[in-house]
């Protein structure tokens, strides 16, 4: 069943759990999570980023992800993620998306609050909630171009955190704290103070991007600190990657594409387990 960014966030704020948000282009990831949502009976963000487009539109993958999150026994927010424009947040919604993210992270400050403010609106009249993005992370949502590492003079300051509420009034704030998009090619180093600190000045739930490779640990040091929702992406679609590789090395005959989907999409499952388990605290 379809729920809003704020019911989720709701959730996730009376359980002090971190609300798994991933990424999902393909219908192996799509079916993948909706199957481990549905087995926990949790709720979960089922989203689309911008840069996904190559890998299929948002007017192709989007209403397959609507209808089968109306469809699912598991409460879904079917969610644009990293919308670079207004004009592509108008897009997820135009398919039945009832939630976005939009990100000016990388514009100066006053032209993204002014084009977040301008996506609030929007979503406002139509009873949607948005999450915005302050401080930068290396690397995109594809997980091209990462440092593996961050800067900590990219980190998200609080009062601007703050500020950037009041400006916006975003149902959810992004920051950066230590984790980065992508592949970790070094240990992670998250400011779990600076977390409650984000939390406590914006008066609005915190939102992990980056948040694949991570350990159990992590995560839950992070939920404790008002993290309340976690995008995920990365590492279920390397699983997927690593489980084909292994099925054409076990089986160099496999002739059909199909064989490789069905291994696939059991490693997503797989993995997307584990960290709900992690992150709702589910045995």
């Amino acid at each position: 069943m379809l729920i809003g960014l704020r019911e989720a966030l709701d959730y996730a704020e009376q359980n002090n759990w971190g609300i798994a948000a991933i990424n999902t282009p393909t219908l192996e990831l799509l079916l993948g999570t909706l199957k481990v949502a549905e087995r926990y009976n949790v709720p979960m963000v089922v989203q689309h980023a911008q840069v996904h487009e190559p890998v299929n539109a948002i007017e192709d993958i989007g209403p397959v992800m609507v209808e089968l999150a109306r469809r699912s026994s598991a409460p879904i927010v079917v969610h644009v993620d990293h919308g670079e424009t207004y004009e592509y947040v108008e897009r997820g919604f135009a398919v039945g998306f009832n939630s976005a993210m939009f990100d000016g992270s990388r514009l100066p400050y006053d032209e993204n609050v002014a084009q977040t403010r301008a996506v609030v609106e929007l979503a406002t009249g139509r009873g949607f909630g948005v999450e915005g993005e302050l401080g930068i992370m290396p690397g995109r949502e594809d997980g091209v171009e990462s440092s593996g590492t961050a800067d900590e003079t990219l980190y998200t300051h609080p009062e601007d955190a703050a500020a950037f509420v009041r400006a916006t009034g975003v149902t959810a704030l992004a920051c950066s704290f230590g984790t980065v998009h992508g592949l970790y090619k070094a240990e992670p180093k998250i400011n779990y103070e600076l977390i409650g600190r984000l939390r406590e000045a914006g008066g609005v739930p915190v939102v992990m991007h980056g948040g694949s490779g991570l350990s159990c640990e992590e995560y839950r040091a992070s939920i404790d600190q008002g993290v309340r929702k976690i995008n995920y992406y990365t590492y279920a679609d390397k699983a997927a990657l690593e489980a084909a590789r292994a099925l054409l090395t076990e089986k160099p005959g496999t002739y059909v594409f199909s064989d490789l989907t069905v291994v696939a999409q059991a490693a997503i499952e797989k993995d997307i387990d584990a960290l709900a388990r992690c992150l709702y605290r589910v045995a």
